[in-house]
């Protein structure tokens, strides 16, 4: 093995974290290690730590602290948000609707709501992985009680026109649910731009600690627990809450915030120069998502006449990536996304998912193309 580390292209598996977040999760992982909910200084202290970490959040999505769930991650978010929609609308609304290409933490709740009686509609997607939202409408009736749509698809990057499905939703009485686990952070996220009642986040998707996320739920929004025990979190999310992941979550909004548009369009600049370059090298390379509106770090592209996995093994040296989502990356089946896009079966066996950060330099854009061209070239026996 070389000695030199693999230059990171997984920023959409999981980002380091910030020395900044890190700086400001270091008193409370020390000296400030009180219980929120106790009474005396160290617990107010920490109190006082986790509502400014709220207003943090808030800000950076456009909302009040008030709205702010904190949760371990953002799969419990999701699972807040469609089982405790499901708990308060249930009796009277027993219709559910997503996209075919949300991920796991969305479908899986999903379908245990279908396991036990209710009604579910997977919206299909077009070739770029795009919900349209006609079809969406189509498939509202009047016992729908929650669409969920992401916000940006995590394999291949595309950005769906959640602000639209939300209006036409609402105009029919239905709440809207996004996953914007893989946005916030890389581009605006803003729910009453968007329009949502619930909106997810990922702490470790933009630079801070894994273990922590949250839940936007919009005021006067029907919803319910899913967990028992004490009364933290409005009474969403018993538990005392995890103080140093919540603060280096607060850290992380507010440099997430201070950083946007920049950051976006440096992201944009240099995933654009890697598949140029990618392009150059390898005739025949083909670009999987929407051209345009998609995430400014994420190129998902397929390789022709090579497994995505062989590829990556062998430029492993080189470039550390994925085929897909993280939460599948071990199996060599066609991914899902793929699949509801209708990519066949040669291009989406040749996927790779490569995706930029905020660490990211031209140096290793130039390295990691010419690493991946070269392993490439080998194993199609150019």
């Amino acid at each position: 093995m070389s000695a030199t580390p693999p230059i990171y292209l997984d920023y959409n598996a999981t980002t380091p974290v910030a020395p900044e977040v890190a700086d400001a999760m270091l008193p409370f992982l020390r000296e400030q290690f009180g219980n929120p909910s106790s009474s005396h200084p160290h617990g107010r202290a920490a109190a006082r730590a986790v509502a400014e970490a709220r207003d943090e959040v808030a800000a950076l999505i456009g909302a009040r602290g008030g709205e702010i769930v904190f949760t371990g991650c953002a799969t419990e978010a999701n699972n807040l948000a469609l089982l405790g929609v499901a708990q308060a609308l249930g009796d009277t609304r027993r219709h559910l609707v997503v996209s075919a290409v949300e991920h796991p933490a969305v479908m899986a709740p999903a379908r245990r709501l279908e396991a036990q009686g209710w009604r579910l509609t997977v919206v299909p997607v077009d070739g770029h992985g795009r919900v349209s939202p006609d079809d969406v409408v189509r498939a509202l009736r009047p016992d729908t009680a929650l669409v969920s749509v992401m916000h940006a698809n995590n394999e291949v990057g595309t950005i769906q026109p959640v602000a639209e499905i939300a209006a036409l939703a609402h105009d029919r009485g239905i709440l809207v649910h996004t996953d914007a686990a893989q946005s916030a952070g890389k581009v605006e996220v803003d729910v009453d731009r968007l329009g949502v009642d619930l909106l997810t986040l990922a702490g470790h998707k933009f630079y801070a600690t894994k273990g922590v996320g949250a839940l936007y739920v919009r005021a006067g929004t029907p919803i319910r627990s899913v967990l028992f025990g004490a009364d933290q979190e409005h009474g969403l999310r018993p538990g005392t809450e995890n103080v140093p992941a919540i603060v280096g979550l607060g850290a992380a909004a507010r440099l997430a915030r201070e950083r946007l548009p920049e950051a976006g369009q440096g992201l944009r600049r240099l995933r654009d120069r890697l598949h140029q370059a990618l392009a150059q090298g390898v005739p025949g390379l083909a670009l999987n998502g929407h051209p345009e509106a998609r995430l400014p770090n994420t190129l998902h592209v397929s390789f022709p006449g090579v497994s995505g996995r062989a590829l990556l093994d062998a430029a492993a040296e080189v470039v550390a990536a994925s085929v897909g989502s993280a939460c599948h990356s071990e199996h060599d089946a066609v991914s899902g996304v793929l699949a509801a896009m209708s990519v066949d079966a040669g291009r989406a066996r040749g996927a790779v998912r490569l995706s930029v950060g905020m660490m990211t330099t031209d140096d290793e854009i130039e390295r990691a193309a010419a690493g991946l061209v070269s392993a490439w070239r080998r194993l199609a026996g150019r």
